[in-house]
């Protein structure tokens, strides 16, 4: 122990001893430890210091404190990852509703549920808990604060349990009003704090509750510093998120737990993806939200690799009893990760996967329609990897229309219709069962929407449930045939003019031409594709697995696709290309976003303009600008372009190439006119390559106008980003980082934004750098 001169000129004294461990240095711990005992306020010590004071602040204390004033509270929530546990500040608009709840609670015996995070979350103030509303996750302890500390070993501040922070207070609250300082506060635990000044005031701990691994007495007693406040330690306050949702996104995860290189959930990845957004939204919608046209858009996960590996299924004890013990760590890597391709690809295991992303996108949605009554917004959705082909499947096999969504396709009635319930029974010598589905209120158009699963809890066989499935399947498959076969015919045929002179195609508004009536036992219904193989089945593509698919509860406004196999895998399937003609049935725009270096990416839109070769479109910085290597890496290429094809005469003019802006930046040169034909002053111009003409082009050069189908409304479905820098040096080592890049990319989220709010009407802002 040092010993150095203390405030009032005497030696420092040795903090108290004890051999109990240090409660602090949990801080889960600390409020179960901290909150009984009673401290002991001892009078003032004219000769206490800290130890080695030569690391701490020495205020002067000549100067008259100012009166006592009431610490200001701010809540604070835990959040624990694996084994470690950090302290978070809540935003100021939350921890001010936190209080005047605490403040009611007082008063009730009831407890009060408080909503913040933008309502994705509920506190329960008597239980200090914090529940998440939309997914399953462990409840997190939450904290009043008003007192904090910090050892050498800590990055931050810590808070202090509700209870021992109530005792720093009342010993502060006497030191300020009777100006008597140097006070000592003793616990039942064996630790000291010391008020020396209201500035200076420190945590000693028992050398018995120290890391049993430190040697040196000097750094056993090193105290730790206090500090009284949220306003006087070094921490973040959040910005509190609009009240308004203009947007709501379903983000659909890819193949296994782990969405990032950091292995964080979909959770995690989403909650990033979420505060960029945000961030965006103030800065390049910020006039809008000033006037409040804009609040915010809500990104929520949609978690289906949990149902498949859980209990429910027995998959993963399936897998693990013929799964190898060597390389033990790639093989569970394996299993846990990778085989969901081949899942998807099972009948079996395909259904549950698309059951649960359409089930927990339909509870979602209900659930936020709940807590958002107010909400009259449109709903898009976004899949990652895997879980952009599953929505592209899910999609495809909507139906559109009222009367489709409730099982019977939109347009003419359906041939199930045809035959009542007695005479389908008759048919299949199954008439004693006709009491019994009577009984449950099924006729045909129930019947065709049961499965085996609900026959069985009627009590009906195995033998007759076959026979009523099976003539189910194959009614609705000739029904499919008739209607693909009819639409063929009725696609050259022009569209018929009726006696009043208006035009009709003799089909339902809003209908696509040949989707009409999808399928339900396709895993895909390309009506539309032609896959060049002569199928007759109803455009049922060759070797898809056979599935039901759920209806989803709304129709989405954009599909967004990140780093997404959808064009690998419909090729695989055996399909040439996409008629340009064809779009979901309920969704009418789709983007596929990927990054240059994704391994797992492919282009759409070959596959449906086929002649024409065209660049995907490049997505625009964040900061309204090219990347300043891929600048120079456009320049050098038009310098040496026209240098190879001696377009330009000398070396000036090359140089001028070189600087010039580029193509899509610069006017459209009038008809007669040549490139050649400048002015000194343009030549001047042309020289200065300044940062302002730069930054406002972001766009590529001319391509010609290309019909691009209705996939996307006729415009452009590609969109790739733009790599960093440093990823350019090596592409093959960036591979795997750029196929989990687009939860942080503030490129991809403007992305989303601005096709989200060009459909509300609302500007676009580029901030000024």
């Amino acid at each position: 122990m040092s010993s150095s001169q203390g405030d009032g000129g005497g030696p420092s004294h040795a903090p108290p001893k004890g051999n109990t461990r240090d409660v602090f240095d949990n801080p889960i711990q600390s409020s179960a430890t901290c909150c009984t005992p009673e401290a002991q306020v001892s009078p003032a010590l004219d000769e206490v210091s800290p130890s080695s004071t030569s690391s701490f602040e020495m205020l002067d204390m000549e100067s008259v404190p100012p009166p006592y004033q009431e610490v200001q509270p701010h809540w604070f929530f835990c959040r624990r990852v694996d084994d470690s546990t950090s302290w978070h500040p809540f935003s100021r608009e939350d921890s001010d509703k936190l209080e005047n709840a605490s403040n009611m609670v007082r008063d009730k015996e009831e407890d009060v549920v408080v909503a913040v995070e933008g309502e994705r979350y509920d506190v329960r103030v008597r239980e200090r808990k914090l529940y998440a509303v939309y997914w399953d996750q462990a409840p997190a302890e939450v904290r009043r604060c008003t007192w904090f500390y910090k050892g050498d070993k800590d990055t931050r501040f810590l808070p202090y349990s509700e209870e021992f922070s109530k005792s720093l207070e009342e010993a502060y609250m006497i030191a300020v009003t009777l100006d008597e300082w140097k006070r000592k506060l003793d616990f039942p635990t064996g630790e000291t704090v010391i008020l020396h000044n209201p500035k200076l005031i420190m945590h000693y701990q028992p050398i018995g509750m120290q890391d049993e691994w430190v040697s040196s007495p000097s750094e056993q007693t090193r105290p730790r510093t206090v500090k009284r406040g949220v306003e006087n330690i070094s921490v973040e306050i959040p910005e509190g998120e609009p009240e308004k949702v203009d947007h709501l996104v379903f983000m659909v995860h890819g193949i296994g737990p782990a969405c990032d290189l950091r292995f964080r959930s979909i959770i995690q990845c989403v909650n990033d993806f979420r505060s960029v957004s945000l961030s965006l939204l103030a800065s390049h919608y910020k006039r809008s939200q000033q006037d409040g046209h804009v609040g915010r858009v809500e990104f929520l996960p949609v978690n289906w690799h949990s149902a498949l590996h859980g209990d429910a299924t027995g998959v993963d004890e399936d897998i693990q009893r013929i799964t190898l013990p060597s390389i033990s760590r790639l093989r569970h890597f394996t299993n846990d990760t990778l085989l969901d391709l081949f899942f998807y690809n099972s009948p079996t295991y395909c259904q549950t996967i698309v059951d649960t992303v359409a089930s927990e996108i339909n509870r979602l949605h209900a659930l936020f329609k709940q807590r958002h009554p107010e909400f009259d917004g449109a709903v898009s959705v976004v899949g990652h990897s895997l879980g952009s082909l599953i929505l592209f499947d899910l999609l495809t096999n909507q139906r559109n229309g009222s009367k489709a969504r409730e099982g019977v396709p939109s347009g003419e009635p359906s041939s199930l219709n045809s035959d009542t319930l007695e005479q389908t029974l008759a048919k299949l010598g199954l008439q004693q069962y006709l009491g019994t589905l009577r009984a449950e209120n099924v006729d045909m158009e129930s019947l065709a929407l049961c499965q085996d699963s609900d026959l069985r809890d009627l009590g009906i066989p195995l033998g007759p449930r076959k026979k009523i499935l099976n003539y189910i399947k194959k009614k609705w498959l000739r029904e499919d045939c008739k209607t693909a076969a009819g639409l063929l015919t009725l696609e050259s045929v022009p569209p018929h003019v009726s006696s009043d002179g208006n035009q009709s195609s003799g089909l339902p508004e809003q209908q696509p031409l040949f989707h009409r009536e999808p399928s339900i036992t396709s895993a895909v219904d390309y009506e539309y594709f032609d896959v060049g193989i002569g199928q007759s089945n109803g455009g049922i593509a060759k070797g898809q697995v056979s599935i039901d698919y759920p209806q989803l509860a709304f129709y989405p406004q954009t599909f967004f696709a990140f780093g997404s196999p959808i064009g690998m895998f419909l090729t695989v399937r055996g399909l040439k290309r996409i008629d340009p003609n064809y779009s979901f049935p309920t969704c009418k725009s789709f983007y596929n976003v990927y990054h240059p270096y994704d391994p797992v990416a492919y282009r759409i839109e070959p596959m449906i303009v086929s002649d024409v070769d065209l660049e995907p479109m490049l997505i625009p910085h964040h900061k309204g600008r090219k990347r300043m290597h891929l600048e120079l890496k456009d320049s050098l290429t038009r310098m040496s372009m026209d240098l190879k094809n001696n377009v330009l005469g000398s070396l000036r003019t090359a140089w001028q190439s070189f600087t010039r802006l580029p193509a899509a930046a610069l006017p459209p040169v009038e008809e007669g006119e040549t490139t050649n034909d400048t002015t000194p002053q343009d030549d001047q111009a042309a020289g200065v390559y300044s940062e302002a003409e730069c930054s406002g082009s972001a766009e590529q050069p001319e391509q010609p106008e290309v019909e691009m189908g209705m996939l996307n409304g006729g415009r452009r479905i590609d969109y790739v980003l733009q790599e960093k820098p440093i990823e350019s040096f090596n592409e093959y080592l960036f591979a795997i980082q750029s196929h989990l890049c687009y939860w942080e990319s503030e490129d991809t989220a403007l992305l989303l934004l601005k096709e989200i709010y060009d459909k509300l009407g609302v500007a676009f802002e580029q901030p000024q750098q």
